[in-house]
């Protein structure tokens, strides 16, 4: 709830930060490194653990943790990259894996105590992300079927001619301008939106209750201990949130990889 260091949170519930910057520095750091920086290489490294110490002895009788990552990354392969794109999609199962638990790891930072800072809510992170998988689909389709994967989306098959040059300009700004902006936008409004529900609720009840002494115990415990509990169910659902958040990110980057590969779909 202290929204910046240089406060004295005795004297404040809650602090207001002097520059915008004071919310993405780490008071232990210095230069250029700042908090978003930090927890991105944290995420990456989360990631890469999770999967090394989980493959890289195989067990007969694997552990409860290891079962739990093996059916997450077998529920990608089989359920997102197979499922979706179909045969052949197993190759971009890696990638899709990858893209899927640094999206879950850096979402949960907002909500894990002591850090609640969604990696998502920088623009820049999804942004990267979708423009990482707008290069793959567009690759992949330009491998597949030459300069035709261009050729048509500018003439579409099976469209009546007189059609055919306005449906072209639409495909070609929903797939090369619109996709990539769309994917990096729906996970970055839902994460901003998602945080600042959380942060206005419990920071309004922690705001009431802290002063009630000069609004009144009704007005600064009634109305504050309900605001808590409000956010409180708002900081449960976003578990739920972040997780169909990563899967929608993924899901809709195999849907555009597929759409490449399989264009009569």
């Amino acid at each position: 709830m202290i929204l910046a260091f240089t406060c004295e949170p005795a004297e404040q519930a809650l602090c207001i930060p002097e520059t915008i910057l004071e919310l993405f520095e780490l008071p232990v750091l210095f230069g250029s490194v700042n908090r978003t920086m930090v927890y991105m290489f944290v995420a990456a490294l989360v990631v890469m653990v999770t999967l090394y110490v989980t493959y890289r002895t195989p067990r007969l009788v694997p552990t409860k943790f290891g079962v739990a990552v093996e059916g997450l990354a077998n529920f990608v392969r089989n359920d997102i990259a197979v499922g979706v794109i179909g045969p052949g999609g197993e190759k971009y199962a890696p990638y899709l894996l990858s893209l899927f638990m640094f999206i879950l790891v850096g979402n949960f930072f907002g909500i894990t105590p002591f850090i609640m800072f969604p990696l998502g809510s920088r623009m820049a992170i999804p942004m990267f992300l979708a423009l990482v998988t707008y290069v793959i689909f567009v690759i992949a389709g330009i491998r597949k079927q030459g300069l035709g994967y261009i050729g048509h989306l500018l003439w579409p098959p099976g469209v009546p001619v007189a059609l055919k040059p306005l449906i072209g300009i639409i495909e070609v700004v929903s797939v090369l301008l619109v996709r990539p902006f769309s994917l990096a936008v729906r996970l970055f409004a839902n994460l901003v939106a998602g945080h600042t529900m959380i942060a206005l609720l419990l920071g309004s009840g922690v705001y009431f209750l802290f002063n009630i002494p000069e609004i009144g115990v009704v007005k600064g415990g009634v109305v504050g201990l309900l605001w808590f509990v409000f956010g409180m169910a708002i900081y449960l659902l976003e578990m739920l949130v972040l997780f169909l958040q990563a899967y929608i990110f993924t899901l809709l980057s195999a849907v555009y990889i597929e759409s490449s590969l399989h264009p009569a779909h």
